[in-house]
């Protein structure tokens, strides 16, 4: 009896531990559409489960570093990833720049009229222009910063609605509350309301970046490490594209 119980015991410590079943990211909310159909096709690949927590990536930051349960952080900037970095949160050596994007202006489809330029912002007809909150959210940060680089900030500044996220000001547009919004072109391309009236050059505009990383006290360490490579793999790369990202290495 007692050699059966030590074989029991030997064959249960060598039997391999199962996989997680789970994986918990947090996301920019303008990965929210293309995360989405991802998740789908790893958990389809796979059998594991992908909860997606997606926001602005300045309050997710806070998320991690208050203490929040995360495998996988993707930010829409550097700076909310560089935070979580100087708190000591990020893995060693699993930090990659996943993406890119680009600034674009969008109105409403009935009242839209194409501008010359980014100073036509500042022209009496906007009234009201919608922005992710650009003190701390990564699409307002990088319009603000655009805005400083062509000497309109202070002109544009007094019209200027902060809003939640990008996705919030994309609604705002949608809903009719303001005359025009800086969002992502991923962002404009899912809009039936609105449209693009200008676009941020990309050789003028901030470099716009999304890096990835795990986090170091991450709950699914190996399964975050899988899918931080998924989301680099070919089949993700192809369904950003799709939504509109630029990929590095993609000649964009």
């Amino acid at each position: 009896m007692r050699l059966a119980v030590l074989l029991l015991a030997v064959l249960a410590a060598a039997a391999p531990s199962p996989a997680p079943s789970a994986v918990l990211v947090s996301a920019a909310a303008s990965l929210t559409d293309a995360m989405t159909a991802i998740a789908k096709g790893y958990e389809q690949a796979t059998g594991v489960h992908v909860t997606l927590n997606v926001g602005a990536s300045s309050a997710l930051a806070r998320q991690i570093t208050n203490g929040a349960p995360v495998d996988v952080f993707v930010s829409a900037d550097e700076a909310q990833m560089n935070l979580v970095a100087r708190a000591g949160l990020v893995q060693p050596g699993t930090r990659v720049d996943l993406l890119s994007n680009q600034l674009v202006v969008v109105m409403p489809k009935s009242e839209a009229h194409p501008l010359g330029s980014a100073r036509d912002l500042a022209a009496p007809a906007i009234h009201r222009l919608a922005m992710a909150d650009p003190g701390a959210v990564p699409a307002g940060v990088y319009a603000k910063a655009y805005l400083e680089s062509q000497g309109l900030w202070s002109a544009i500044q007094p019209k200027v609605v902060p809003t939640l996220d990008v996705r919030a000001a994309l609604a705002a547009v949608d809903s009719g509350n303001v005359d025009a919004a800086f969002v992502y072109r991923t962002d404009a391309a899912l809009s039936s309301r609105s449209t693009i009236v200008f676009a941020v050059p990309r050789d003028r505009g901030p470099k716009i970046v999304y890096p990835a990383a795990v986090v170091k006290d991450a709950p699914h360490p190996e399964a975050a490490r899988r899918f931080l490579a998924y989301l680099r793999g070919a089949e993700a790369r192809a369904r950003f594209e799709q939504f509109g990202f630029v990929v590095p290495g993609d000649g964009r």
